[in-house]
């Protein structure tokens, strides 16, 4: 089979025919579907990747977030300030207002800013700019209770008990949502497209400028398994994508949380593994990933999950761990 399309004369390699594609993306709009089916130009660089088979360690359990009767849903670190981020729904509402807390690494609360009508918030992400942390989140929901799903991309410094000064990009999407990697410098979009959730990857400073016309990576959502999975999260470490599926239950016994890690170049799935991290949490429910490297040089995968005190307490806790074996 030939590798190259001709179109108007002109030669094209799938390479260059991807180039194209995402030019035109471009051009028709932030809300086009965005060209090709794996890697981008030149794909992304290959990487160390976690073993998300070995055992997870605590970096805090039980702790209560701004907005006490909400789980926590995605998280994410500054990874030059030294900040944790978590997202949940704010009390009192309709279910689509986001509160944003800026945690310490043992979980205490050290600030708080709200976003109205924004989604679900099951991933974001973080972007240093000097001594300041720039969120990453969805925005524009379409709806008004908990079903309620962002149609955009907010970027907004982050100020503790400030009003967000927000600017959109991507808008027109439908279900989108982010992560950043804070090692390469990367964020990666999950969206729906034609029905079908798709992952994007594109360098951080490229995204902050507004240019989403050229992915390092595009490729659809891989299929888990043949039964029901419920999304919980995602994050992104060099070239590979890590997901987290499962649902939350009141029996040990019943955990189905797992971690998944896919190949972005190629979009498919190299490991899948069942998580136990927090068996012992009282009605757990995995919430969110991301990716941090410590100041002594420790890359970890961390995974969070939500639980309660007994099954009738209305209060909720946030509980984040990490896996912390690379392999390459």
């Amino acid at each position: 089979m030939n590798p190259n399309l001709t179109i108007a004369g002109r030669t094209l390699s799938r390479r260059s025919l991807f180039r194209a594609g995402a030019v035109t993306a471009a051009a028709l709009g932030a809300g086009a579907v965005f060209a090709g089916t794996a890697a981008g130009a030149d794909g992304v660089p290959a990487s160390p990747y976690f073993d998300i088979t070995q055992p997870s360690y605590d970096l805090f359990r039980g702790k209560l977030l701004h907005e006490s009767h909400h789980v926590m849903q995605g998280f994410a670190f500054d990874n030059v300030n030294r900040r944790l981020f978590v997202v949940q729904a704010q009390n009192g509402t309709s279910g689509d207002d986001l509160c944003v807390n800026q945690l310490s690494f043992s979980g205490e609360l050290l600030g708080s800013m709200h976003l109205a009508h924004a989604g679900h918030g099951v991933s974001i992400g973080v972007e240093p700019v000097g001594t300041a942390s720039y969120i990453w989140m969805e925005c524009d929901a379409d709806g008004t209770t908990t079903d309620a799903r962002g149609t955009a991309l907010a970027r907004f410094k982050f100020v503790n008990g400030g009003t967000p000064s927000v600017k959109k990009f991507l808008t027109g999407s439908k279900t989108i949502t982010c992560a950043t990697d804070p090692v390469y410098q990367r964020i990666a979009v999950r969206r729906s497209e034609g029905g079908k959730m798709w992952y994007s990857v594109f360098p951080l400073a490229s995204a902050a400028a507004g240019d989403f016309s050229t992915p390092l990576a595009h490729f659809p959502q891989p299929a888990l398994s043949t039964g029901s999975v419920v999304f919980q999260g995602y994050t992104v470490f060099g070239d590979q994508l890590y997901t987290l599926d499962g649902q939350g239950h009141a029996d040990a016994a019943d955990i189905d949380s797992y971690v998944t890690r896919v190949d972005m170049n190629t979009g498919t799935v190299k490991s899948r593994a069942l998580t136990k991290a927090g068996q012992s949490l009282v009605y757990r429910e995995p919430e969110g990933m991301a990716v941090y490297r410590t100041a002594d040089g420790e890359t970890r995968l961390f995974l969070g999950f939500g639980s309660r005190s007994s099954l009738d307490n209305i209060n909720r806790y946030a509980n984040i761990f990490y896996k912390n074996v690379l392999v390459g």
